[in-house]
């Protein structure tokens, strides 16, 4: 295969606006800068660190609710910092901007708690302010805390959320691509008219979930909709995204595995007229990497002894303290006597696994199917591995340090991508985020994509094509995957 055919990796740094995001107990590592994330400066030293790299991006993970349900209550989580304290990941986007005037920007945030009116406004100027380099994280939440800070007495079911989440999308895409026409705004200082009132349309939305009149305020950003990314596992989810997402994040535990899922999303955004290689997939990966086999047995040995076995409980939401049992007893045994919460144990869990064999995989720094320690030709080797053998478009870099793990990979693995003709020399100035991953030239949604329908004003009055979900979905089962997903990408599947 010649290079310029070699599929190149998009690369974003997973991030949260919070002391210990993903890998859990290297907050307190001598070399960690986590406890700054308060500090603008934090944010915006990493940012220019990233730009050098030439990342695609960062990505920003977000929670509006607190772990509590191992052991009852919220403990664990705060005195491990675990994603609690933690800030709105939107409010750091501009000042990062600021000083990276190339790098991209994804944000999460759930349209099961805040409404479609305010949050279009929010993401258009932040498309605004960064001159279209703006993408949102689509979810539903899934934490009962969520819930109950919104009113609510429990989650609502999985199969609804996403419901929700259809025609919530449905009034978005009339703000960003329909209620103000291409050349609404004039700005004819000699008439004294700055837009055409006669192309700013109401939206007059009214469904089953939301009624808003509109107009949008904020006149149209360069990229209108922002770059739509999710993460999903589940049927419901899936076929969400075969309609939505334009990024998906995936995983899996085996190379068939990660296929099965990114041909089965590939199918059904085929089936909603699109063109399947259209969606960008990519992974939560770790990476360590060291000048030599040393260096790298030094640096995983390192981190393996801050791991913090009880935050990845509490990350979980496990409804079993296993560090309460001999290290000897087996799950099998544990199914018997019937411990609170047995029947939240996860599947891959075997019976006659030991909990003394849990926690060690719990303290273990491996990151399942996608993760790599080693020199920069192995880390290389693994990563065009995934990019051609399990057919996924790019990762998320999961931080064991910060900075370190970045600059690590910029210093030593970027280099080598670079000589493989894997990875961009340099960005193409003025690019938006969306013509990063689908090439120059498309700022905006895609004319297949199903929002592209909205921009004429006429779709407006169209009632929301129901989400067509699999009748099989476990919903119980998918939720517990996707924690284990989020925590350690050990599970087959993620369940938002």
């Amino acid at each position: 295969m010649a290079d310029k055919e070699k599929k190149q990796l998009h690369v974003n740094l997973f991030e949260m606006n919070c002391v210990s995001h993903i890998i859990h107990g290297l907050w307190v590592h001598p070399d960690n800068n986590r406890h700054r994330f308060n500090d603008i400066e934090f944010w915006t030293e990493l940012a220019q660190l990233l730009e050098y790299g030439t990342f695609d991006g960062i990505f920003l993970a977000d929670v509006v609710g607190a772990y509590d349900q191992y052991r009852g209550g919220p403990e664990t989580a705060l005195r491990e910092a675990l994603q609690i304290p933690n800030n709105d990941p939107f409010f750091i986007i501009p000042a990062m901007a600021q000083v990276a005037k190339n790098l991209g920007f994804g944000a999460t945030s759930s349209t099961t708690y805040e409404p479609p009116f305010s949050f279009a406004r929010r993401l258009s100027t932040l498309d605004h302010i960064t001159k279209g380099r703006v993408g949102w994280n689509i979810v539903t939440s899934y934490l009962p805390n969520q819930a109950a800070n919104y009113g609510l007495d429990a989650e609502m079911p999985h199969d609804e959320r996403y419901r929700i989440a259809n025609e919530y999308l449905d009034v978005l895409y009339k703000l960003w691509e329909g209620s103000w026409e291409e050349d609404a705004v004039i700005q004819d200082l000699e008439h004294r008219v700055y837009t055409d009132p006669s192309k700013v349309h109401y939206i007059n939305h009214s469904g089953p979930h939301f009624r808003v009149k509109g107009p949008h305020l904020s006149q149209p950003s360069r990229q209108r909709t922002p770059v739509l990314f999710q993460a999903t596992g589940s049927n419901a989810g899936k076929e969400f995204a075969g309609r939505h997402a334009e990024v998906v994040f995936t995983g899996g535990g085996s190379p068939e595995a990660v296929r099965a899922n990114v041909a089965d999303m590939r199918a059904r955004a085929a089936r909603y007229g699109r063109n399947p290689q259209n969606i960008k997939f990519l992974a939560g990966a770790g990476i360590i990497v060291g000048k030599d086999a040393d260096e790298v047995s030094a640096k995983f040995d390192n981190y393996k002894r801050y791991i913090s076995a009880e935050a990845r409980l509490a990350h979980s939401q496990s409804r079993i303290d296993y560090t309460a049992f001999p290290e000897t007893v087996t799950i099998g045994e544990l199914k018997k006597r019937e411990v609170s919460g047995y029947e939240f144990i996860p599947p891959r869990y075997r019976d006659e696994q030991t909990v003394g064999e849990i926690l060690a995989e719990l303290r273990s720094v491996n990151y399942g199917r996608f993760f790599v320690a080693g020199t920069p030709d192995i880390v290389a080797d693994r990563i065009e591995e995934w990019l051609d053998v399990d057919d996924i478009d790019g990762i998320n870099l999961v931080q064991y340090l910060t900075p370190g793990t970045a600059r690590d990979f910029i210093e030593l693995v970027v280099p080598e991508l670079r000589r493989r003709g894997r990875f961009r020399e340099t960005y193409n100035p003025g690019e938006t985020l969306r013509e990063r991953l689908l090439g120059a030239g498309n700022a905006r949604l895609l004319s297949e994509h199903y929002g592209a329908q909205f921009r004429d004003p006429a779709n407006f009055g169209k009632a929301t094509e129901p989400l067509a979900i699999p009748e099989q979905n476990n919903d119980a089962g998918l939720e517990l995957s996707h924690h284990e997903f989020r925590e350690r990408a050990a599970a087959d599947s993620a369940a938002e």
